[in-house]
């Protein structure tokens, strides 16, 4: 499985952006997705995931009601909309994906077998 994770960006505090990732090698709607971020020095941080089936989505406190994961299963593409970012926002965002994902599991790094490359978000104030 590959994941291919773009549009990070120069932003300002308060703007929007928009994450996607495009998932191949594996029949797309068989994973679950999430993003996750990390700034140096400091862990991978869990941010948002969306199961398989899209019904269900969860996200970190921190972005809950500013962030918004989606996907689309004809394109094989996870989306991260941001908005009202701040600072703190500020990291590199990964794209994870995982065939066995269980909701106990979903803040977990090591619960996704597969990741992207990561794109750098940078907020400023």
């Amino acid at each position: 499985v590959q994941l291919q994770a773009s549009g990070g960006g120069l932003m300002q505090a308060g703007d929007s952006l928009r994450l996607s990732c495009a998932v191949s090698g594996r029949t797309f709607i068989n994973l679950s997705t999430a993003w996750f971020r990390q700034v140096p020095g400091k862990e991978r941080e869990f941010v948002a995931t969306i199961f398989r089936s899209a019904s269900n989505s969860y996200y970190a406190d921190s972005v809950k009601g500013r962030f918004t994961i989606s996907r689309d299963n004809a394109k094989n593409t996870v989306y991260l909309q941001m908005d009202i970012l701040n600072p703190e926002d500020t990291a590199v965002y990964y794209c994870a994906a995982s065939s066995t994902i269980i909701l106990s599991s979903i803040r977990t790094p090591e619960a996704y077998a597969y990741w992207g490359q990561g794109t750098q978000v940078t907020v400023s104030s």
